[in-house]
């Protein structure tokens, strides 16, 4: 089932995607703190009904045990929202995207499993993929800008600010990743729905943070049920949470590279829902990752 989780994970993380970068405003500089504000909110009514509908204990504790996961994923979830004002030119998707790798290799250093041909092979190809579509994404509006003559802001060009969000980003998503591998998949440190139930508390609590901080103290107009996009975003992100738990939980190593690939499905829904033109190499790069995936599913498929 951690194989299906994944893919659900993906799909809505990559449908996610398209609403954060709708809903923020390159001109708010309390864009990020706004989105932190919503993903709070909806994580929290989710953790509420959750509870409810499925009968749930929840012991508070639980949110100390499992707080230095949920400070990474927190922090790096914060840091990629502020890179959105940053990210068109950079080369934001392309590092951002190595995370998933990155959390493999650790985990993978720090507790060797063996691992089968196709495992293996189906990781590098995901992987390869996801990197490969970045820098075409990179390249195309780098070329779109040229082709109408226009200035490429400095901001977006490769500097010292371009590359600063989506690093950050990719370090503390990988050691998120990495630590969520111990704590639900090596060590069994923390129980599937206690692991999502502290995370999504933590982040209700960071969220309302953000709200009182942006209405009370710096008196910007933030009035929450106008925020659609931002809304469809939260709701989308949680959803992917409630399966990434359960995916991380059943194969850590391979679901980290499996779950980055929801960059791809960013890029098929944008062709879906807002007819976006794709390159011949762009569809070549989403044949390799699904490749990588069919791949994943068969060594999956062996292994049971």
């Amino acid at each position: 089932m951690w194989f299906i989780f994944s893919i659900l994970t993906a799909i809505s993380w990559g449908a996610a995607n398209l609403y954060y970068k709708k809903g923020s405003d390159s001109s708010d500089k309390y864009s990020h703190l706004k989105i932190v504000t919503m993903v709070g909110i909806v994580m929290g009514i989710h953790a509420v009904s959750y509870m409810l509908i499925k009968g749930v204990a929840f012991d508070p504790f639980d949110m100390i045990r499992y707080f230095p996961v949920s400070a990474l994923y927190i922090l790096s979830m914060t840091i990629g929202y502020v890179g959105l004002r940053y990210i068109e030119l950079s080369i934001a998707a392309p590092v951002q995207n190595s995370s998933g790798a990155v959390s493999a290799l650790l985990l993978f250093i720090f507790f060797p499993r063996e691992m089968s041909f196709l495992n293996i092979f189906g990781i590098i190809t995901v992987t390869t993929g996801v990197i490969g579509l970045a820098v075409l994404e990179k390249q195309g509006e780098i070329e779109s800008l040229q082709a109408r003559n226009e200035v490429i802001p400095k901001k977006y060009q490769i500097g010292v600010l371009a590359i600063t969000f989506p690093i950050l980003y990719s370090i503390l998503d990988g050691l998120g990743t990495f630590a969520d591998g111990i704590y639900l998949d090596e060590l069994k440190l923390i129980s599937e729905d206690s692991a999502l139930l502290a995370y999504e508390f933590t982040f209700l609590i960071v969220g309302l943070f953000s709200y009182l901080y942006v209405k009370l103290i710096k008196k910007e107009p933030f009035v929450i049920l106008k925020e659609h996009d931002k809304g469809l975003a939260a709701i989308l992100e949680t959803t992917g949470q409630f399966f990434y738990v359960f995916a991380i939980a059943g194969n850590a190593i391979i679901a980290a590279p499996l779950i980055a690939a929801h960059g791809i499905f960013s890029v098929i829904l944008s062709r879906i829902f807002l007819n976006e033109v794709l390159t011949k190499r762009q569809y070549l790069m989403i044949a390799i990752v699904m490749l990588g995936i069919i791949l994943l599913g068969i060594a999956e498929g062996l292994a049971t």
